[in-house]
């Protein structure tokens, strides 16, 4: 691993997350569903908030949605990032929300309802990062 990558924070990947940063490196922006009620919910976790059922699964959502709310980070800094940066939480068109990174817009250019849409940037060969672009 090189130290461009190296620096880079890595978020934790486990039994729930798998199913995600899999899809990720696939090309595909999933988001975990419950089989028995259908709902479907962002962060993934092992049981439903809903119902509370175990059983769970995914969907391939289009990664289209919107700017629900942001923040500009501007300090500390972050390894393997330029200040400042902007994190925003998207609502899908399929209803959950994602934080993420804006990218490509300046700070003083992005507005709540904005649309964006999903870019998959690959870090390296085990991590693929979600980040958001204006639509």
């Amino acid at each position: 691993m090189s130290s461009s990558t190296s620096a880079v924070l890595r978020p934790q990947q486990n039994r729930d997350t798998a199913f995600f940063w899999e899809g990720t490196a696939a090309g595909e922006l999933r988001v975990q569903t419950c089989n028995a009620c259908g709902t479907l919910r962002h962060p993934p976790g092992p049981s439903c908030p809903e119902c509370l059922a175990l059983d769970r699964g995914h969907v391939v959502v289009s990664g289209r949605g919107t700017v629900f709310s942001y923040v500009v980070h501007r300090h500390p800094p972050v390894p393997g990032k330029e200040l400042p940066i902007l994190i925003a939480l998207v609502e899908l068109e399929e209803g959950p929300r994602m934080l993420g990174e804006l990218v490509d817009v300046a700070d003083d250019e992005v507005e709540i309802g904005m649309p964006v849409q999903v870019e998959l940037r690959r870090v390296d060969d085990d991590l693929t990062l979600p980040t958001w672009r204006r639509a």
